[in-house]
């Protein structure tokens, strides 16, 4: 019998496995359109492409042993038909057109070329995507279950991380792998995607794929990206109930009843996703609705959380969805970019309740990315708390506040201003003030707030380093503006003009605690 194959099913090698269990024989066409579209593929350093050329070789082989022959006929599309196949469709028209000429059966994995095949009266054999999981070549390296990470790259040993968040463990396995190998499982990767409706490619762009397969987040670079053929595979070691965590009664309660704008933060390998992933089953479990904006959709949580990722490209798109479904609670994975926060605080604004997940080594850190990227102002209105996550552990929980007074430090009353006071949620201290001071943003810690006045009462010997003539030739190489410094009693008292006193208070601070460790405390007030 004669069959047409078309792309879908060269790519994703079941014709190979139905010729070998001989399910199917005789003579099998490849359109010409076919290997033009895996060629732009290729040239664009798709794997895609490479792994529908290796399958055309296997049926070449093939021929030699099994009952078919292998044909490729029609004639090949014009470039821009094939840049635009995706959207146009005129690749598998013509694959359908090589069908109805030939009086042959179209072998299609595509729902699309199927229905459309039937509409236009073409016998079909339909191969739709199907749950067939198989053991694949790099989950081998995946013997233990605290295998965090596995890393290829042609030319090197293969290296994988074991352990727990804090505690990893890096060791590599055999001798240097070739090109060969890992190209052979990058080929079988792409192959086990596009058969699977629950594994899908993330990202797919010249020289690199992020794929999700299951609970295998899958990184494939190579050049011109990289300098070489490379294959990543991360997968979460651990997943975790909120009651796991030590979560106090008062925290429990704000997360319940009145955190709306919830930031999520840690280093690299900390344990905040899987954090993030219990609190969004915890609230879940309040019967809230929760939705996830994740790119790769990576989050471990239970089917009835809808996971989105970014809608044609984009998260803003994504927002504007959310915007319509008005879900309870939202969980942002990995806020980056200046577009994301901006859409953070664009939902959060919006009224939903928002729970984002960045990158920070301390909770403050998780706040300063904020700084720049919307209004300093609104930022307690899109952020009311911060949760800190250490080695898989809750470490600071902060609570944001805006009041209107004079920064600590500062003495005239008509210094006062908005002040985003930032304090450690259990004890309810003071432990960083952010504010506006000219063009500058301040982000002053408590615990060296000293310099404007010793102001947590570290009283200073006013004798050390000399007097306020020596204090002023130092200043005179830092200021910018005319100035005056005074001695009263145990402390000087410096007035600066008001953009000295911005950069004093911003990036000038540490030589200005270095002066009042030379000198003793230095108040600062405005000329």
């Amino acid at each position: 019998m004669d069959y047409v194959c078309d792309t879908s099913v060269i790519v994703d090698g079941r014709i190979v496995e139905l010729i070998k269990k001989k399910k199917l024989t005789g003579r099998f066409y490849v359109h010409r359109a076919t290997i033009a579209e895996l060629e732009h593929q290729a040239n664009m350093n798709k794997e895609i492409g490479f792994a529908g050329f290796s399958v055309i070789g296997k049926l070449r082989e093939m021929e030699k042993d099994a009952d078919i022959e292998v044909v490729v006929e029609g004639e090949r599309p014009r470039g821009d038909q094939v840049r635009y196949a995706k959207t146009e469709g005129t690749l598998d028209f013509m694959i359908r057109e090589l069908a109805k000429g030939l009086g042959a059966k179209l072998i299609t994995g595509d729902r699309v070329q199927h229905e459309a095949a039937l509409a236009e009266g073409i016998e079909t054999l339909y191969l739709g995507a199907h749950e067939e999981f198989k053991k694949l070549e790099f989950e081998k390296y995946f013997d233990k279950p605290d295998v965090m990470s596995v890393h290829f790259k042609e030319n090197c040993t293969v290296v994988r991380k074991r352990g727990n968040p804090g505690e990893v463990l890096v060791e590599e396995m055999g001798k240097p792998i070739a090109l060969d190998y890992i190209r052979k499982m990058g080929e079988e990767i792409i192959e086990a995607v596009t058969r699977n409706r629950s594994y899908y490619f993330e990202i797919d762009k010249v020289g690199a794929s992020v794929i999700q397969m299951g609970l295998y987040r899958i990184v494939i670079a190579k050049t011109p990206f990289s300098d070489g053929f490379e294959i990543t595979v991360v997968r979460p070691i651990t997943k975790l109930k909120f009651s796991y965590y030590n979560v106090s009664e008062k925290l429990k309660d704000r997360i319940d009843n009145k955190a709306e704008g919830i930031l999520i933060c840690g280093p690299p390998g900390s344990g905040k996703s899987t954090f993030a992933a219990a609190l969004a089953e915890y609230y879940y479990g309040k019967k809230k609705v929760v939705k996830t904006m994740e790119s790769p959709r990576d989050m471990r949580v239970v089917d009835a959380i809808t996971q989105y990722t970014a809608l044609e490209g984009d998260f803003d798109n994504t927002k504007e969805v959310l915007l319509l479904v008005r879900p309870d609670y939202t969980f942002y994975d990995e806020v980056r970019k200046m577009k994301d926060f901006q859409i953070f605080a664009d939902m959060r604004l919006s009224g939903i309740g928002l729970v984002g997940v960045v990158h920070g080594h301390r909770a403050i850190d998780a706040i300063q990315r904020l700084i720049g990227k919307v209004e300093l102002g609104v930022i307690p209105q899109i952020v009311d708390t911060v949760i800190l996550i250490d080695k898989g552990e809750i470490g600071h929980v902060y609570e944001l506040e805006q009041v209107v007074k004079v920064p600590t430090g500062m003495r005239e009353q008509d210094l006062a201003r908005p002040v985003i006071e930032v304090r450690e949620f259990e004890s309810g201290d003071l432990d960083y003030e952010l504010y506006k001071f000219g063009e500058e943003t301040v982000v002053l810690s408590m615990e060296k707030a000293t310099p404007f006045g010793g102001s947590r009462g570290r009283g200073r010997s006013s004798g050390r380093g000399g007097g306020s003539g020596r204090l002023e030739s130092t200043l005179s190489k830092i200021m910018s503006y005319q100035f005056k410094v005074e001695k009263k009693g145990n402390q000087f008292v410096l007035y600066a003009h008001p953009h000295d006193m911005a950069y004093l208070f911003g990036k000038g601070i540490k030589k200005l605690r270095k002066l009042e460790k030379r000198y003793g405390p230095i108040q600062v007030e405005e000329i």
